[in-house]
């Protein structure tokens, strides 16, 4: 059952956001699910009923406080106007820490906007066990993600026209360079193929990605 519920950040300040756990909660490893820059809707919550169906207690902070856009348009001005330094290391690290109290791992995933930001939870949440993201890269003024400490594994559509595939690139060849333990997959589909109600939802591309996302998890939450 999904539960509205605050958690602390460590600035102290309180960020609101959907907890959910399966039945056997206790010591269950924990996944913060970041929204897309549609904010947290229908679809981000079904994600992360279907991570609870795996096993994880979820937590999804609502980085909009409680705003959900209805258009393209409203997307992408909630998204051009969130901090994504503040989302990344009080948000998603509050709900990171909130999680962490209850078992010893727990990661990230994120989709578009979120994908930006589980990478830079990989940089900048010390806490973070390991990170998925699925069509996000973050700019260069971000950090290194050649010092990434934790297992990240990555998404990209080869005909994103939001994030080029040569960003992608760049980014897996910094991870390299970095000696990062990753996986990069590329997939022939547009941004946003793994969202069942967008526009470019790919269901061959989604299937499988999610079959890697779900053993990369299980790999570095659960082993």
């Amino acid at each position: 059952m999904a539960e509205h519920i605050t958690f602390k950040r460590p600035d102290g300040k309180s960020a609101p956001g959907i907890y959910m756990a399966p039945a056997l909660a206790d010591g269950a490893p924990g996944l913060v699910v970041i929204q897309e820059w549609w904010g947290v809707n229908d679809q981000i919550k079904s994600v992360g009923e279907r991570m609870v169906g795996q096993g994880f207690r979820v937590l999804i902070p609502d980085l909009y406080r409680g705003k959900v856009a209805l258009d393209a348009a409203e997307a992408q001005h909630g998204m051009e106007g969130l901090n994504f330094g503040d989302a990344a290391t009080q948000d998603v690290r509050g709900a990171v820490q909130h999680l962490k109290a209850g078992s010893a791992h727990v990661g990230v995933i994120g989709f578009c906007m979120g994908g930006v930001l589980s990478v830079l939870a990989a940089m900048h949440v010390p806490e973070t066990s390991a990170a998925v993201s699925w069509y996000g890269i973050p700019p260069d003024a971000a950090g290194d993600p050649g010092a990434i400490k934790i297992p990240l594994q990555c998404h990209f559509g080869i005909q994103d026209a939001f994030f080029k595939i040569a960003s992608a690139d760049a980014l897996e060849k910094k991870l390299k360079a970095g000696g990062v333990t990753h996986e990069c997959w590329r997939y022939d589909a547009g941004h946003a193929f793994g969202n069942e109600e967008g526009a470019n939802y790919n269901r061959e591309a989604a299937t499988l990605a999610w079959q890697r996302s779900l053993t990369f998890l299980g790999k570095y939450l659960k082993g």
